[in-house]
């Protein structure tokens, strides 16, 4: 099985569709999403509605969980929290329900497991060697599989080792190390924050267990000129066009 990661498209549709043309021209069986599907950016229903009718096998992000009403974003900082209430108010029933409804975690075939931040929260960030020695900890303790793919950060990133110990990994494709614990993020879709403006994910071989990061320019003046259309905070817009 070869399955396409993608993480944080945040409302930005043109940014998925973007992204979505660059994976339909690879052998792909399967689309996973990490979460975070609206927030931020303009187009909540169009991306909802796309992730629905693709058949996108997704978990959900924080945004998500609160664009659904499940939690409160008295934790996110003025910007998201003005976005993520515009958002509750723009969504149409069926996709706030469609968001209510999504786990916050999966298990992909005994190989693999979904996380939006770190194995036991979907609002904590993995930023470090540190964080991920901890995520190995955990997935240790549940007994899960070695291997988990991660989003919330924003940025291109893989982690491997143990329990004790973990490293990054910075090539653009590698394979697993047999018998080592990953974490694995394929960066955002539609709010990149490692300062490459253009959307992100990978394609992970199952066969070969072999991961290869991707990256794809799309119409950033399209999707900015909508937020300050729609009266989301300029800086939403402005951050798009330095990848932050």
């Amino acid at each position: 099985m070869r399955y396409a990661v993608i993480s944080d498209i945040h409302s930005n549709i043109e940014a998925l569709t973007g992204v979505l043309k660059e994976i339909d021209s690879m052998p792909v069986d399967l689309i996973l999403s990490l979460g975070d599907i609206v927030g931020y950016n303009s187009n909540p229903n169009e991306c909802v509605e796309l992730v629905r009718e693709r058949n996108i096998l997704s978990i959900a992000g924080n945004h998500d969980i609160r664009a659904a009403r499940k939690k409160e974003p008295d934790d996110f900082n003025d910007a998201a929290k003005e976005a993520l209430l515009w958002t509750r108010e723009n969504l149409s029933p069926e996709n706030a329900a469609f968001l209510k409804e999504l786990p916050e975690s999966l298990s992909i075939d005994d190989k693999f497991v979904l996380t939006h931040g770190a194995i036991n929260s979907p609002d904590i960030y993995t930023l470090s060697v540190i964080d991920a020695a901890i995520n190995f900890g955990l997935m240790k303790k549940q007994g899960l599989p070695l291997t988990g793919f991660f989003g919330h950060t924003h940025m291109q990133i893989a982690y491997t080792g143990d329990p004790d110990k973990a490293e990054a990994i910075t090539k653009e494709r590698f394979r697993l190390k047999q018998g080592c614990f990953h974490f694995i993020n394929p960066g955002s879709v539609g709010q990149p924050r490692d300062r490459d403006t253009r959307a992100s994910f990978l394609i992970f071989d199952g066969a070969e267990n072999e991961v290869s990061f991707y990256r794809v320019e799309y119409d950033i003046r399209a999707c900015a000129d909508k937020i300050k259309a729609a009266g989301l905070p300029e800086i939403l817009a402005k951050r798009l066009f330095v990848g932050y």
